[in-house]
């Protein structure tokens, strides 16, 4: 079977500046393309060649730009390389549907939404409706995602299922881990960081994402654990470190607060791993509607005890599994200290939810069972 992955306009693949969705498809299309023929078509990078044969996988790259400018790109390539597909895979742009279809009419689609991309601003409703004709499957991160399509679109329904995201669990390492233990102590000795807690925020800084929240947290959790560090690992964009009015706000609070803050910036996406292991506890603040944030697998594999917020699909792999806690008010900074100290004060519960975190990464959250999920879809045609 031959199959083509479509990725978005955004980012490169391999994820060489980060990204979700890169991420997603770097780890899955080498375990698919151990039985099919896979080509993952995206955007150029200066790092990587505009075509190229890496783990079994062909990379074909068009230069970025707008995603009309994508769009044309890709469907020009698809027209001048006349080669057939038996499965494409689209993700996150129900946008690039009906022209892939008019550029390879014999294909079977599917879809991947990684965000709530049928939402009216995104595509307007005939547009949609023909896309969701168009296609055979969509596949949701989460129920949250699938749910708001069907909100929408009442034809979606029995068209959409979950495959939810992975980790790759061999570089997110359980924190009681020899290795583990060695790059937490590096990186507490290379910044200074002490033998106290360390409350760790991996992902971009701006205000959907709730950085500022976690940092106006900090004065209740200061007066009891004055030794303790927050960690906040990110930038504004991925693979930069520009400073937005969002990131200077951030870095004032943290210049403000009442105990040791450490704002890393940009850290490559083949250094994330190492984060996890020096922590002891993981925030993730989104304040919108997320779809499901990436980061809740890499805490799990970590073994890091997860608060999250009630927001989009992100506690559908927290609330009731025994590996965190889900803060009902996103935006209330007393919550969040509560949350933190609830954890800081109980070790036992702490442990065990940082053992229940990888044991659900390692039954359920693997990129072989991703992959596996995908490739079934694709051979049902």
């Amino acid at each position: 079977m031959r199959s083509l992955m479509i990725c978005t306009e955004k980012l490169p693949v391999p994820p060489v500046r980060g990204g979700a969705i890169q991420t997603y498809i770097h780890a899955v299309a080498p375990r698919l393309g151990r039985h099919h023929r896979v080509t993952v078509l995206g955007v150029a990078d200066p790092e990587l060649p505009d075509r190229e044969i890496r783990d079994g996988v062909e990379y074909w790259r068009v230069p970025a730009g707008t995603f009309p400018q994508y769009r044309d790109r890709v469907v020009n390539l698809l027209r001048r390389a006349g080669r057939k597909f038996d499965v494409v895979h689209l993700f996150n742009r129900p946008r690039l549907v009906l022209p892939v279809r008019e550029a390879l009419p014999e294909s079977r689609l599917i879809l991947s939404l990684h965000n709530e991309m049928f939402r009216p601003e995104k595509i307007g409703p005939e547009e949609a409706r023909a896309a969701i004709a168009a296609t055979e499957r969509i596949v949701t991160v989460s129920n949250f995602i699938g749910r708001g399509v069907e909100a929408l679109y009442p034809e979606a329904r029995g068209k959409w299922s979950t495959i939810y995201s992975g980790v790759d669990l061999d570089r997110f390492l359980p924190i009681w881990t020899p290795e583990a233990r060695r790059i937490r102590q590096r990186l507490r000795a290379e910044h200074g960081l002490g033998r106290g807690p360390i409350l760790l925020y991996v992902g971009r800084l701006s205000p959907k994402k709730g950085a500022d929240v976690v940092a106006r947290a900090l004065g209740p959790v200061a007066r009891r654990y004055p030794e303790a560090t927050l960690v906040l690992v990110g930038s504004k964009w991925y693979g930069e470190d520009r400073i937005s009015d969002y990131v200077a706000y951030v870095r004032a609070l943290a210049a403000r607060a009442p105990m040791k803050v450490l704002a890393t910036g940009y850290v490559p996406a083949d250094r994330v791993h190492e984060w996890f292991a020096a922590g002891d506890l993981f925030i993730c603040a989104s304040q919108w509607e997320e779809p499901l944030a990436r980061v809740h697998y890499e805490a799990m594999a970590a073994g890091l005890p997860i608060i999250t917020t009630a927001r989009g699909g992100n506690p559908e792999v927290v609330r009731g599994q025994g590996n965190g806690l889900v803060v009902e008010e996103a935006g209330s900074p007393e919550i969040f200290a509560r949350a933190i100290l609830r954890l800081l004060g109980d070790a036992d519960l702490r442990t065990r939810m940082s053992r229940r975190g990888r044991a659900l990464a390692e039954a359920h959250f693997g990129w072989d069972r991703v992959a596996a999920e995908i490739r079934a879809l694709w051979e049902r045609g």
